[in-house]
This record gives C-alpha cells, sequence and structure tokens, in this order.
C-alpha cells in the first residue's frame, strides 16, 4: 500500500516543486497547517481582477503534500476562486469516496488518488487548496474595509 501511495508520480510531482521564493509584494500571506499530520504552507497570493495574478508558497509537507503543491504552483496563474474551489472539491471526493479524479490542467492530482485510504494525509494534499482560500478570503475582507473608507 505504500508503494502504492507514494508512487513515481508523486514522487516526481514532489521533487519538481516550484515558486518557492516569497513573492516581493503579495496582496497577502497565509500561513496554513494541517493538524492532523503537521503539515505547513505559507501561500503569498495576488489577485487582480478575480484572478490570481501571481503565487508563491513555502511548504514542510510529506511527499504527498509536496505533489499536491507542486501542481497548485504550476496551475494557479490566472485561475478564479470559483476554479480553486471546484478543483479541491473535486480532490476532496477522490479522496473521501473514491470519486474520479481532476482532469485538464489538474490531471496530475490523479497520482494522489492512492491516498484515498490513507486519510491522515488528505489535510496535507488539501493544505495548498485550503491556504489559496484563506489568502482569498483576507483579501475579500480587505477589499470590503476598503470600499467601506
Amino acid at each position: 500500500m505504500i508503494d502504492d501511495i507514494y508512487n513515481k508520480e508523486v514522487l516526481r510531482l514532489a521533487a519538481d516543486i516550484s515558486r518557492t521564493e516569497p513573492l516581493e509584494a503579495p496582496d497577502v500571506t497565509v500561513d496554513a497547517a494541517s493538524p492532523l499530520c503537521g503539515s505547513s504552507i505559507t501561500v503569498d497570493l495576488s489577485v487582480t481582477d478575480g484572478k490570481i495574478t501571481n503565487y508563491a508558497h513555502r511548504l514542510k509537507a510529506c511527499a504527498l503534500g509536496q505533489a499536491s503543491a507542486s501542481v497548485m504552483a504550476v496551475v494557479a496563474i490566472g485561475l478564479d476562486r470559483a476554479e480553486i474551489e471546484r478543483v479541491r472539491d473535486q480532490v476532496e471526493a477522490m479522496l473521501k469516496q473514491g470519486d474520479a479524479p481532476p482532469d485538464g490542467i489538474w490531471a496530475p492530482l490523479k497520482a494522489l488518488a492512492p491516498a484515498k485510504d490513507a486519510a491522515a494525509r488528505h489535510g496535507a494534499i488539501l493544505l495548498p487548496f485550503r491556504a489559496v482560500l484563506e489568502a482569498w478570503d483576507q483579501i475579500d475582507q480587505a477589499g470590503k474595509a476598503d470600499a467601506a473608507e
């Protein structure tokens, strides 16, 4: 089972992680952690007109969390909040119910499907999505505060 979970594609994705240098002037920086497994991530996010325009992360996670974050780093630029939420929901369903993995630009996440039976690792896999959405929440809150002034 462990060989299935930490398969060759997961290890390749984890080793090929990009966007690890902090952004110089992000709209927001968010720290998030998965209390069950101890994985943590710091995400820098810039958003313009409802789309991600810049993304960076620093993380301490198992290969599964690193693989998930690696995919996020490759595809995040140009995406909107609805797309991040949609794929987060697909990944969660893949892990919890064995549903089909995401496709298109997110297809590499199918390498994480064998982690279905490793519930303790689900938090690490979903952590990049949670952090990006938390960052977006802060941006939205700042926008509401700016609009009130």
